[in-house]
């Protein structure tokens, strides 16, 4: 199970590196100064969140049978595509009813978040 995480680290650093490239370059005379930074931002939760799932990959490493961070790993992958891929859609093509579907990304991430938090404050984690 590790290794899916670290796995889909990877294909995620790849994806928001390319994606960030792709609209510094491409998109930089195509969209409002309002959608880039909807893009940015869409780009910046991307590399954040990929990063966070790399780190889940590594601590199912050490805890292979862990299952909060599994879940949390579920959660940062739902909610990448969910939240950036949303914003990524939305300033490109302008649809605005697809904000509505970013903060469904959001709450993944907080819950991904809140899975580490409850698994570090429960768990008998050893250095």
């Amino acid at each position: 199970m590790p290794n899916l995480f670290l796995t889909l680290a990877g294909i995620n650093g790849f994806l928001a590196v390319g994606i960030g490239a792709f609209g510094a370059h491409a998109l930089r005379d195509r969209l409002t100064p309002e959608l880039a930074s909807t893009f940015q931002t869409g780009v910046q939760y991307h590399m954040f969140h990929t990063l966070a799932l790399f780190g889940v990959g590594l601590l199912l490493l050490a805890m292979p049978q862990a299952t909060l961070p599994r879940i949390s790993g579920y959660l940062f992958t739902v909610g990448i595509a969910l939240f950036s891929g949303s914003l990524y859609v939305l300033a490109i093509s302008g649809i605005r009813w697809l904000g509505a579907i970013t903060p469904l990304g959001g709450l993944c991430f907080l819950a991904a978040w809140g899975c580490l938090a409850w698994f570090a404050a429960t768990s008998q984690l050893q250095p």
